[in-house]
């Protein structure tokens, strides 16, 4: 199994130490350094800065967010990195929840899936490069339908320096998982855990087995990022993780429709979800915090003394993951991969 690391979200602002950090990825020989993006900081930016000191380890999002940008601008942008990388560009992209893209894009969410589908079409298109781009969909037509009526095709001035970037998707539910098999190069799943491997191995099956399907498990990239936190207090370790996660349980998505707390649900935490959920809504977020029971972190993070950590890791690499992406805190992280590594 491959380890990378994901530089995570930011909070009022960009987190200390995170040029070194990569670099020091990029020095460790790790695989690769993932950025991402919510309704704050974009995931580009800090990638190419930081990204500008490293020269091996693969540069990804994780994940861009296609309502925040047409498909054809997240092409040129793929391929703008792609070339200042030297070819060490990796496209994650998801598309978000209704939360996000109706309350901050201000794009309409229904259908994601034949969206995204449409989206990754015309991004390969101008990957392609050997005709000027047209698409009429459902969703993006180029040239646009009525305006001016001068609309024309075009073709990206610039030449790709790979006409196969990596496009990974950002899934967690079964249908979702499917298309990422079916249309993508990779999958980045959120809040992974090895209970739920079975389920996903079926939702990537179905996909896999559909007649347009790119790849199989054998040459499929899965990438998933897992909190590490290695400390002989368990507990302690658990609070870390707790905060994050209430969030996303309890705040990330109306109580009627949040795809993160589905996964958890799905996980047998239905009575659990529930009060976090009613805690987290009803502005109780320390007390939505402290529902968290230290099972479910144990579920989706590495968490404890070391020797724990590397047994649970074991159960980790018989899944259908092929990279932990490392989420740890700067300055520990070669502590962390050290103690993974043993």
């Amino acid at each position: 199994m491959k380890l990378g690391y994901h530089t995570g979200y930011w909070s009022a602002g960009p987190p200390e130490g995170m040029a070194e950090t990569v670099r020091l990825c990029d020095d460790m020989g790790l695989d690769s350094v993932w950025a991402a993006e919510a309704y704050g900081s974009d995931c580009l930016t800090p990638l190419a800065w930081w990204g500008s000191g490293t020269s091996r380890v693969k540069l990804g999002t994780n994940l861009l967010q296609m309502s925040a940008r047409t498909p054809t601008a997240t092409a040129m942008a793929a391929m703008t990195m792609d070339h200042l990388s030297g070819g060490r560009f990796v496209l994650g992209i998801g598309a978000s929840g209704p939360q996000v893209v109706e309350g901050w894009y201000g794009q309409a969410y229904p259908k994601p899936l034949a969206r995204t589908r449409e989206y990754v079409e015309v991004v390969r298109k101008v990957f392609a490069r050997d005709e000027p781009v047209s698409y009429d969909g459902a969703f993006f037509q180029l040239p646009y339908r009525g305006g001016s009526g001068l609309g024309k095709a075009l073709k990206s001035t610039i030449h790709p320096l790979r006409t196969d970037i990596p496009i990974y998707l950002g899934a967690e539910g079964p249908k979702n998982v499917a298309l990422a098999a079916e249309i993508a190069d990779g999958w980045l799943p959120m809040f992974f855990s090895p209970k739920s491997d079975g389920f996903y191995r079926a939702a990537l099956a179905e996909g896999f087995a559909r007649p347009r399907a790119r790849h199989g498990l054998d040459d499929f990239e899965i990438a998933a990022f897992v909190p590490v936190v290695p400390s002989d207090d368990l507990e302690a370790a658990a609070d870390l993780v707790r905060p994050s996660l209430a969030l996303y349980i309890g705040g990330m998505g109306a109580k009627s429709m949040n795809f993160h707390a589905d996964v958890f649900a799905r996980l047998g935490y239905e009575a659990e979800v529930a009060a976090i959920q009613e805690l987290y809504l009803d502005g109780r977020k320390a007390e939505a915090i402290a529902a968290v029971p230290t099972r479910l972190v144990e579920d989706v993070a590495l968490v404890g003394p070391t020797a724990k950590i590397r047994d649970e890791l074991q159960q980790w690499e018989q899944t259908v993951l092929t990279t932990i992406l490392l989420q740890a805190p700067p300055p520990a992280l070669r502590f962390v991969v050290e103690a993974i590594g043993g």
